[in-house]
């Protein structure tokens, strides 16, 4: 199934009418792949829904994603809940529930003096079917129980949520697990929204981050050649440092510092992103940091998470 969307129809429509936006009319986007690659917010403004299976519980939920823009900025508000269907036969370490969750991000992104490192107390983008994408563990070696509780940034060997040790943060066929308050996201390619093996185009916008440049697929065109764009990060070589210096072993991709970022070695910069057709975008690759290694922009403060 494809999602089409008029762009520019749908834009001016929502921008006379943003706050009147319902879901009345909306489309269904359940296990839609899209297919627009406008790097526009603007240009997405629709309410839609989606129908989703809990996969533990058996439970259907009905998703909800509104987006709304005035011209200046875009609203995107959800209720969490994916189009499609999530979770574990066994299920996830915290039971899933349904939120009221709104993000805001300016509909003209720009490119900031320096990049903007990704940080825990703040959501990194939010996908186009509602579901927000938080790349980082607030885990770390040697604290707690490894999982939760490491809140300082500064800390090192951040485990890696998408890492050789992915199995210990109970993710699903989505690369997605909740929050304690059971908020769905994800850690990496959703494996929905964009087509995953062999497209014949290069791959649409699936998101947008929280500094307002959009997220691509994978796949992109080398000059009449689709193919999966190369993130610029290596793993490093030897075995890391051990005892009170680190948790020894061989640098194998399971904590965040495992990886170093050489500039030209792939398609995409420091915070995994290119100009494509013009227009600057991150893009999802397989390898870390799998959507954004830090903000090009400015991210907004609607995408700052409650403090506890």
């Amino acid at each position: 199934m494809t999602f089409n969307i008029n762009a520019r129809f749908v834009a001016a429509c929502v921008i006379a009418v943003a706050a009147s936006a319902t879901q009345s009319g909306a489309h269904d986007i359940t296990d839609a792949l899209l297919s627009e690659r406008s790097a526009t917010c603007a240009d997405y403004a629709e309410a839609n829904t989606a129908s989703a299976t809990d996969l533990h519980t058996g439970t259907r939920h009905d998703a909800a994603v509104t987006i709304t823009t005035d011209g200046q900025t875009c609203t995107i508000a959800s209720n969490a809940v994916p189009n499609h269907d999530f979770n574990t036969p066994e299920g996830f370490f915290n039971g899933f529930a349904e939120q009221d969750q709104t993000y805001t991000i300016t509909a003209t992104p720009t490119a900031a003096e320096t990049p903007t490192p990704l940080a825990l107390s703040m959501d990194n983008a939010v996908f186009l079917n509602g579901v927000k994408l938080d790349l980082m563990a607030a885990g770390c070696s040697g604290i707690g129980d490894g999982l939760f509780g490491c809140f300082d940034m500064s800390t090192p060997y951040r485990f890696e949520p998408m890492g050789a040790a992915s199995n210990m943060f109970g993710t699903d066929a989505h690369n997605a697990h909740t929050q304690n308050d059971g908020l769905y996201h994800y850690h990496g390619n959703p494996m929905a929204l964009f087509e995953q093996e062999n497209p014949d185009a290069p791959s649409p916008v699936i998101g947008f981050a929280a500094d307002g440049f959009p997220i691509f697929g994978s796949y992109i065109d080398d000059n009449g050649t689709i193919r999966a764009a190369t993130t610029s990060y290596r793993l490093k070589s030897g075995t890391r440092p051990d005892g009170e210096d680190g948790p020894g072993g061989t640098y194998d991709g399971t904590f965040i510092d495992d990886w170093e970022f050489v500039e030209g070695l792939g398609d995409l910069d420091q915070c995994n992103g290119m100009v494509q057709d013009g227009i600057y975008g991150y893009v999802v690759t397989e390898t870390y940091p799998h959507v954004m290694g830090c903000f090009t922009g400015t991210p907004d403060p609607s995408f700052e998470k409650p403090r506890p």
